[in-house]
């Protein structure tokens, strides 16, 4: 028993001690109804007894009073009166009893609303009394006669009770009725021909466009207690409002092909497809604009773009509706989870919004049993510890807020870096692209422009802060992710950021494409060292350049007794000046690939670790961020990178040493992990166009100074040649392998590793030298004594 009871306290809600003490005996608290009860008893009593001492009179009063009242009211009104009565005492007694109506100030006036509306149809009735005799002289002041009139007052009051007693019906029933009197008929289609008897088919039709579109209501989410919505029948919509609602929907029906067929049109023009020959007429349409008379600014006689040749496309506005109710949505999710949090800030971005995430406090309680004055034992709560939510339990419930959500993906970012907080970040519901234009036009980039030659623009952040790099502090910028994430566009962005500010001779590019079809619209700028590189014979040709012309610029600045390009850059004139050289690869992959992979990795890392101080900056991409290509030299060297979407999770470990590439949702959404940054930022990158990148190359290609231009490969390092078997000195061991042929006449690298004890690759090196001497005694046996062919 002790045990029941036990369970059954627990079941209940605890109460504080003050309330306790208000309280001290339950046991012989009588019910409110039980009072209420007997004061009404005990009032009827009262009144029964006045009534039986005083009846003689009350007869007496009563006799002439009814033949009065039965006259004026009539025999029908009388009782229409008494049931009215009784119906109103009835309500406003069920009004007042019921303590959620006392609450609402509006079951007030809903009452007396109806009341009234009960009232006008009760003289209504009592109106059609008096037209057959029952209504008395009240009834016939009512209608006034038994004619036109008196119908025309009984119709007023019965459609006044009915408005009273049910408004929203009749509201919808009026609009309803004015907008199918009013709504524009749809043309009938013409008949369309039939196919021909011998094909024997039909023509299909397919409906583009309905009025009335399908509304799709989500299931309700069980788990998480929400405040109810509010219904909508119970809201009285405007008249107008719903008129104009079902004349758009009706020109809708009439153009729906139109509107079918004119949906890619509505997308942003940076986003549409162009024709080649319509980039080339917009390109010299905008070197007339700005090139040849506009007003651009001169730096060393060469012209700067402005920033008129972007485009600059608007984003998309979220609702702050929304944005509130997924914050509530959230904290009732993690409540009916047991994690006490609140939503304290709200970012949005252009692609996600981050909800700031503040952990509660989980508090640990204790019973506490006490007598109370009456000598009744109480059982109270007394706090025994508060410790801070852990971070893990809301990192746990990463699926589930996601599934509450109905998000494709969430990623929470825990703890969100100098702030007390958890950020979740939700995909928004339309996505917005971020021009170059409209970063490169903020603060953030002018300041850090202001500060630095190499600045470049990276995109939005999850608040819709913009972003900027520096590429002298990256120093170098490794990229990495999938196919169609936005890499390339990436990259471009970084190579216009480049030239909008920065002429010919203060920054070169040496450009390798092996795809030779991503870098090569870059072709006609006069910033290339070199032409766009695509064979990758050359590709390590000019890495060797590149290594070797390093080494060269050291020599140079130690010989001033300076330590950096821009000690040295100062002290020079302008025409000895040393531009900025930067190398930009777009798929590090193929570069791998290649028999000289160690020389290209060597080089790389080379010119990571020792072209900072002399101006030689890395951009790198690649599209497998697997270790075998970004392998742990490169990466050690390369501090700054950009994941964008990625298939697992180890490949976000390789290029970032933590997850969450792998949640990115593509199109230009990536994470930056700068040098000075512990945990990588959530972007949103910019996006150029393709008659953006046109216009800039046009823009440039028209000048020309002098004879600058772009070297050809071979004029800065010869191609690499393959080393051949006879390249290389004798081997200690070919005796002893010449020894093992004569004897087997046929052996392989693996018989010679076996035999003689040695690698596989050294193995194979004497294999090939054998082969080599065997081929040339072949030849010398077969040529002729005079040494011309026969």
């Amino acid at each position: 028993m002790a045990l029941k009871k036990r369970e059954k306290d627990k079941g209940a809600p605890k109460e504080t001690a003050k309330e306790t003490a208000r309280t001290p005996r339950r046991r012989r608290e009588i019910p409110r109804g039980l009072m209420v009860t007997l004061v009404a008893m005990v009032c009827v009593a009262v009144i029964a007894a006045v009534i039986y001492v005083q009846w003689g009179r009350i007869t007496t009063w009563a006799g002439g009073a009814r033949n009065s009242i039965v006259g004026s009211l009539g025999p029908g009104g009388l009782w229409l009166l008494l049931v009215a009565f009784l119906a109103v005492v009835i309500g406003f007694w069920w009004n007042l009893s019921s303590e959620d109506r006392k609450e609402n100030v509006r079951a007030s006036f809903r009452f007396l609303r109806r009341s009234l509306g009960v009232l006008s149809l009760l003289f209504a009735v009592w109106g059609v009394l008096a037209f057959f005799a029952l209504g008395g002289t009240f009834g016939m002041t009512i209608i006034g006669s038994a004619g036109a009139v008196g119908g025309l007052r009984i119709l007023v009051l019965l459609l006044l009770g009915v408005i009273l007693v049910f408004p929203g019906a009749m509201w919808h029933g009026l609009a309803r009725c004015l907008v199918w009197a009013f709504k524009p008929r749809p043309r009938r289609p013409r008949p369309r021909p039939a196919l021909p008897a011998a094909t024997g088919r039909q023509p299909e039709v397919i409906p583009l466009h309905t009025t009335e579109p399908e509304v799709i209501v989500p299931p309700p989410i069980t788990g998480v207690t929400r405040k109810p919505p509010m219904v909508a029948s119970k809201v009285i919509p405007n008249l107008l409002d719903v008129l104009k609602e079902k004349t758009v929907a009706a020109q809708d029906a009439k153009e729906g092909i139109k509107t079918a067929f004119t949906e890619q049109d509505e997308q942003p023009a940076a986003a549409k497809p162009s024709d080649p020959a319509d980039l080339k007429q917009v390109a010299q349409d905008v070197w007339r604009k700005y090139g040849e008379d506009g007003d651009t600014e001169i730096v060393g006689g060469w012209r700067l773009p402005p920033l008129d040749i972007l485009d600059l496309t608007s984003e998309a506005e979220i609702s702050n509706t929304d944005n509130l109710n997924r914050a509530r949505t959230i904290e009732e999710a993690l409540g009916s989870y047991g994690v006490d949090a609140k939503v304290v800030q709200i970012n949005v971005g252009p692609t996600v919004t981050q909800f700031g995430i503040e952990p509660g406090w989980a508090r640990k309680f204790r019973e506490v049993k006490e007598q109370d004055e009456n000598g009744n034992v109480v059982v109270r709560q007394e706090e025994v510890s508060r410790v801070r939510v852990k971070v893990e339990r809301i990192t746990s419930l990463a699926n589930d807020l996601a599934l509450i959500l109905a998000a494709p993906s969430i990623r929470i970012e825990a703890p969100v870096p100098g702030k007390p907080m958890v950020g979740l970040e939700v995909p928004n519901t339309s996505l917005s692209l971020v021009s170059v234009r409209a970063v490169l036009e903020t603060p953030v980039f002018t300041k850090l422009r202001q500060k630095s030659q190499l600045a470049v623009a990276l995109g939005k952040g999850a608040g819709g802060e913009a972003a900027a790099g520096d590429l002298t502090k990256m120093p170098h910028l490794l990229i990495a992710g999938a196919t169609g994430s936005g890499k390339t566009v990436c990259m471009n962005t970084l190579i216009g950021s480049l030239l909008l500010y920065n002429t010919p001779d203060a920054l070169r590019f040496i450009m390798i494409d092996p795809k030779r079809v991503e870098l090569t619209p870059f072709n006609g700028i006069p910033h290339l060292q070199t032409p766009v590189i695509v064979d990758t014979n050359k590709a390590i040709s000019a890495l060797r350049w590149l290594s070797q012309e390093m080494d060269r610029r050291y020599k140079t600045m130690a010989s001033v007794g300076v330590r950096n390009i821009e000690a040295y850059n100062k002290k020079q004139d302008e025409d000895d000046k040393l531009a900025y050289l930067v190398l930009v690869v777009d798929e590090l992959a193929d570069l791998m690939m290649t028999t000289s992979s160690d020389e290209v990795e060597q080089t790389i890392c080379r010119l990571a670790q020792l072209g900072r101080a002399s101006g030689i900056h890395l951009i790198i991409a690649t599209q497998r961020p697997s270790v075998d290509v970004v392998t742990g030299l490169i990466k050690a060297n390369f501090p700054t990178r950009i994941s964008f979407a990625v298939t697992s999770q180890v490949d976000s470990r390789t290029i970032l040493d933590i997850g969450g590439a792998e949640k990115l949702l593509g199109r230009g959404d990536m994470l930056y992990l700068p040098t000075d940054a512990a945990k990588p930022k959530r972007l949103q990158g910019c996006y150029v166009s393709d008659a953006e990148t046109e216009r800039l190359v046009y823009f440039w290609s028209n000048q020309r100074l002098g004879e600058q231009g772009p070297q050809k490969a071979a004029d800065l390092v010869p191609e690499v040649a393959v080393p051949k078997a006879e390249d290389f000195p004798d081997d200690s061991l070919l005796d002893a392998a010449r020894q093992l042929k004569e004897e087997h006449h046929q052996i392989s690298p693996s018989f010679l590793q076996r035999r003689l004890h040695i690698g596989y690759p050294r193995a194979a090196r004497i294999m090939e030298q054998l082969e080599e001497e065997e081929s040339s005694q072949d030849d010398t046996e077969d040529a002729p004594e005079d040494g011309f062919p026969g």
